[in-house]
């Protein structure tokens, strides 16, 4: 088995990055991300990258500081599917919360669908604990291109937070 280093950095999204980005989801969803980039100029939300040398995003998420008061509140966090379970996620998740810390916040909370139980893993492993449910709904686009309305329930996790970020990722491979 060999070890494979590969350093990674998180960045803040830019409006430039989308066009490389059409793993994370439908032109629906990049578009719902572009009007985040503009919250984030206002200082309301922190949108993240995580990219390796070539600084094309391999991960996105944010951080909405106005979603609740003395919270940083995790979503969209999304990996390239062709790199999940190779660590990004955890580097991902870290970034995010060093940001929520850089905000003076001791709180970080997120939520997630309760048909997605490899990201529910994901988020137990970090320590966040299930502090409630709630359903939740958005918009996406159909393979036909029609608009659709999605709906889910999801878990709120939330997590006390310590200091440290993980400063590079390695992940062994045959």
């Amino acid at each position: 088995m060999t070890a494979v280093v590969v350093e990674l950095s998180a960045r803040d999204l830019t409006h430039a990055d989308l066009e490389s980005c059409a793993w994370a989801g439908s032109p629906v969803h990049l578009a719902s991300v572009a009007r985040q980039l503009d919250r984030a100029r206002l200082g309301e939300v922190d949108y993240l990258a995580v990219c390796p040398p070539s600084g094309l995003p391999v991960a996105i998420g944010g951080v909405d500081y106005r979603a609740r008061e003395g919270v940083g509140t995790l979503w969209q966090l999304t990996v390239h599917p062709a790199l999940r379970s190779c660590g990004i996620g955890t580097f991902l998740v870290h970034a995010a919360e060093g940001r929520v810390r850089a905000r003076g916040l001791r709180r970080a909370e997120l939520s997630v669908e309760e048909t997605n139980p490899r990201a529910r893993a994901l988020y137990d492993r970090l320590g966040y604990v299930a502090s409630g449910r709630r359903p939740e709904s958005w918009d996406e686009l159909a393979p036909d291109g029609s608009v659709r309305h999605y709906e889910t329930v999801c878990t709120v996790m939330s997590k006390d937070l310590e200091s440290g970020v993980p400063r590079r990722w390695t992940h062994e491979s045959d």
